[in-house]
């Protein structure tokens, strides 16, 4: 595994911090260190979802101005903590974890969190990591969610495309 330091490094070689690309919302206020939540993210999650959130070609759900459409209900919103590579992941700091999915939704995420969305906390996390998503077919649920958000939230029905549903498809 390596070092820390060297996440770090290669984190602010990737996407140097200040640097705000298309769509993102500046981190200052939500997120006490910006650069240990983004260098988790590049260790925890960036291998499969894309240092810049663009997970294509694999086919897993891309991050990139989109994840934020799941914070318009308290449902989706405790579906992204629940997640099992969320509520299990070798982060155990409960605000080290709220301080990566920030950077995901506020930063990964660009404009697409609702107005007034309030940051993840540590205690939020805590709370939600208790109900970890193991028996559910994730792919449904977050169908589920994608629904959600286009009918409840006015996200739009591209969103499909980003999260799509296999199932749909048959």
């Amino acid at each position: 595994m390596m070092h820390r330091r060297a996440w770090l490094a290669i984190a602010a070689a990737l996407v140097p911090l200040g640097t705000v690309l298309a769509g993102e919302v500046p981190l200052s206020g939500i997120i006490a260190d910006p650069v240990a939540a983004r260098s988790d993210y590049v260790e925890q999650c960036g291998g499969c979802h894309g240092v810049q959130g663009r997970s294509a070609p694999a086919s897993l759900p891309e991050l990139r101005d989109r994840v934020g459409y799941f914070m318009c209900t308290p449902q989706s919103r405790a579906y992204l903590i629940r997640l099992p590579n969320v509520a299990h992941s070798r982060i155990t700091d409960n605000q080290q974890l709220a301080d990566l999915m920030n950077f995901v939704i506020f930063s990964l995420g660009g404009t697409s969190a609702p107005k007034g969305t309030r940051p993840f906390t540590g205690e939020e996390v805590a709370h939600e990591r208790q109900f970890a998503l193991s028996s559910v077919s994730l792919t449904a649920e977050r169908a589920r969610h994608v629904e959600s958000a286009i009918r409840r939230c006015g996200a739009p029905a591209s969103l499909r495309r980003f999260f799509p549903n296999p199932a749909a498809r048959q």
